[in-house]
């Protein structure tokens, strides 16, 4: 049984094209990606799935999965917003801005609100210090000079029917 579409193993097997003849595994990261943005998290399963399809060891596959914080060991919300708090975005904000979602929302780190819409993440510097305080949307959309106002109107465009993303 196929853990992918074919339209995923496509996506992955253009990444492979871009490493010589056997180095396939060199796209793990690429291919978990494109996997994690197909079935929304990276199950075992499916884990065990990218190892088989790029010929590598199983662990290896899990060594990458947990070392970066963009790939998601456990189901999350439709999306994930990560807000940067280290020292930089800390004193421009972020303190600030991480209380205001945690109350907008009713969750703290690590927690998905009860609509599954949002889960709320820590994350460490997003190189945009200048521009703090600094949000990641869905791992792919940096959000920048987050004021109370353009936090609530992130929220409420997240919380919609169909998302920034089209879900």
């Amino acid at each position: 049984m196929t853990m992918l579409s074919p339209e995923a193993l496509k996506k992955i097997d253009r990444e492979v094209a871009k490493y010589p003849p056997g180095h396939r595994q060199s796209a793990v990261m690429s291919a978990l990606a494109i996997a994690q943005d197909e079935k929304g998290w990276l199950a075992p399963e499916t884990m065990d799935f990218v190892a088989r399809y790029l010929g590598m060891p199983p662990v290896a596959v899990y060594e990458v999965a947990t070392f970066y914080a963009m790939y998601n060991l456990a189901p999350t919300g439709r999306h994930k917003v990560t807000v940067c708090t280290n020292l930089p975005c800390a004193l421009q904000g972020a303190t600030r801005a991480a209380a205001q979602l945690k109350e907008r929302l009713g969750i703290g780190f690590g927690e998905t609100t009860p609509d599954g819409a949002i889960t709320l993440r820590e994350g460490e510097c997003m190189g945009a210090c200048g521009d703090a305080p600094v949000l990641l949307v869905d791992n792919k959309r940096m959000c920048s000079s987050m004021t109370p106002d353009r936090l609530d109107a992130l929220v409420d465009e997240l919380k919609a029917v169909g998302g920034a993303d089209g879900k």
